[in-house]
């Protein structure tokens, strides 16, 4: 059997030969009339017109027979006659001797390939056997394809949902590409992505919200506990953090002045671990409003939630994580010392860091920046300790609901409820183990800003490089006045919790290792 370089070998030299013969192997343009979906939608107008159309399309398969070769021609159009059409449509080709002449016909099947791009003129008919067709009266090059595509030992063209594409995971998205061609769930999911993103933004407008862009460099990171990405910018011959939220203070400082309803989804990036549900760039939304408060924005967010998932996948109801889901039942409402009372034991406004970390060896929790072993490390402290305690409970909540009560400890940017000062105004969605969106009424006092400004930077001297910096603008900002203001943001997170399978996986391009 030949290898992939000696079969790149020979196909070049078809394309050195198309070249030879004065033929474009990759021309402009196309004189394409119809796509393949449009032939085979209009097929018996066509066909009783005996009119030539044009189609363009890789050719995905070849037969030779005789002074015939049937060809399978697929475009990204989609497949009419199957469900959701998720599949690509197809149509047969059919070059003949008779039809081309000798040159004609033998020039073809000595310089195309499967994996070429054709344009086919012609008329359509319909074989014995009663496949939609396309017969050449002439054909040309589109682009010529030089390495093969992958045998049919690592995919299958039978027409059914369930086929899949590349069988090894590197490859599958090291070539995302031709996982896509191959694997018409991918190209659903790349679809349904779209659409979750475009739905969400179509549902603000309507509500009366305008896009915005903020930076993506910031010479003070806000917004977020994360770890930045640094980098250089030259220009300015200074160093600069890549966004770990999606422009939360720039938002506000548009509050400040004046508008009262903005939002922005765009790229975020955090320097930290992935798993299932965490990458380090990924899509983010965050909106900010004017006049409005926690309460208000919890009962927009679930409308938001609702229409963007329905529109997306045309259900309410899901299985995640081995949970089920129904965003169209009443959504839970989980206070936060509750849920960690019941589940792990412990009150955590009344705790001590020694006892949490007791009760953290206790539940076999595997903290970041603390080990039953070792103990604490550097960073580690008692809003650290919170946060875990936290993420080992919720594991148990299926949700759709809204996590409330939140310590302020946690909450850097949060406004202190006015009852209960140790708590934040603050709401996150909970789904299937997860939090799933995250939004408070903002703090627009300047003072307390700044105190809370302060505690963070002292968490990061002392190692804790997910605590927030101290952001002097910000505090300025909110000098001049920001009315009061509710916040929320969620991340692509969620897209990949419907679809039930790992962010890596619902992304389109992922980020790969450089092949050593």
């Amino acid at each position: 059997m030949a290898t992939i370089d000696e079969l790149k070998k020979v196909r070049k030299q078809k394309l050195k030969a198309v070249q030879t013969a004065g033929l474009l192997p990759y021309p402009a343009k196309t004189k394409r009339t119809h796509t393949v979906k449009e032939a085979l939608d209009l097929f018996s107008k066509i066909f009783k017109s005996k009119k030539d159309i044009i189609l363009a399309g890789r050719i995905m398969a070849m037969r030779g027979h005789g002074g015939a070769t049937f060809l399978d021609i697929q475009d990204g159009s989609n497949d009419p006659d199957y469900p959701k059409n998720i599949l690509p449509a197809k149509i047969q080709g059919l070059i003949k001797e008779d039809r081309l002449g000798e040159d004609g016909y033998r020039f073809f099947v000595d310089h195309f390939d499967v994996g070429d791009f054709v344009e086919i003129k012609g008329t359509l008919l319909k074989t014995k056997r009663g496949e939609k067709t396309i017969e050449a009266d002439d054909y040309n090059m589109l682009a010529k394809s030089l390495t093969p595509l992958p045998s049919e030992k690592l995919w299958n063209l039978g027409k059914t949902e369930d086929r899949r594409g590349l069988k090894d995971e590197d490859e599958i998205f090291r070539k995302r590409y031709i996982d896509i061609l191959f694997n018409p769930k991918v190209k659903e999911m790349i679809r349904q992505r779209a659409i979750f993103w475009q739905s969400m933004r179509e549902f603000l407008i309507k509500k009366g919200f305008l896009e915005v862009e903020t930076p993506v460099l910031e010479i003070t990171t806000g917004g977020a506990d994360a770890k930045p990405f640094v980098t250089h910018h030259n220009a300015l011959d200074l160093d600069v953090y890549l966004r770990i939220s999606t422009g939360e203070l720039w938002q506000k400082k548009l509050m400040v002045a004046g508008f009262e309803k903005t939002f922005e989804i765009g790229r975020q990036f955090r320097n930290e671990g992935m798993d299932a549900e965490h990458l380090q760039d990924y899509t983010q939304m965050e909106f900010y409003w004017a006049y409005a408060d926690d309460k208000m924005g919890m009962k927009l967010v679930e409308e938001l939630y609702k229409e963007v998932i329905g529109k997306t996948f045309g259900r309410l109801k899901f299985k995640i994580r081995g949970f089920d889901v129904d965003f169209g039942a009443k959504w839970e409402i989980y206070d936060y010392q509750t849920m960690i009372n019941k589940y792990a034991r412990i009150d955590i406004f009344e705790a001590s860091l020694p006892e949490m970390e007791k009760a953290i060896k206790r539940l076999g929790i595997r903290a970041e920046g603390f080990s039953a072993e070792g103990g604490p490390a550097s960073g580690w402290n008692k809003t650290r300790a919170i946060d875990n305690l936290w993420k080992y409970c919720r594991k148990n909540l299926a949700g759709p609901g809204f996590l409330i009560n939140v310590p302020i400890d946690v909450s850097p940017l949060a406004k202190r409820d006015e009852k209960n000062p140790k708590i934040a105004k603050k709401f996150q969605i909970i789904l299937a183990g997860s939090e799933m969106g995250n939004g408070y009424s903002e703090l627009n006092d300047p003072i307390e800003q700044a105190e809370r400004f302060t505690e963070q930077q002292k968490l990061r001297e002392k190692g804790d490089e997910e605590a927030q910096m101290f952001d002097a603008e910000f505090v300025e900002a909110l000098e001049y006045g920001m009315p009061p203001t509710c916040g929320f943001g969620l991340s692509e997170r969620l897209f990949s919790f419907l679809m039930d399978k790992p962010m890596r996986e619902t992304q389109i391009f992922p980020l790969m290792r450089p092949k050593q």
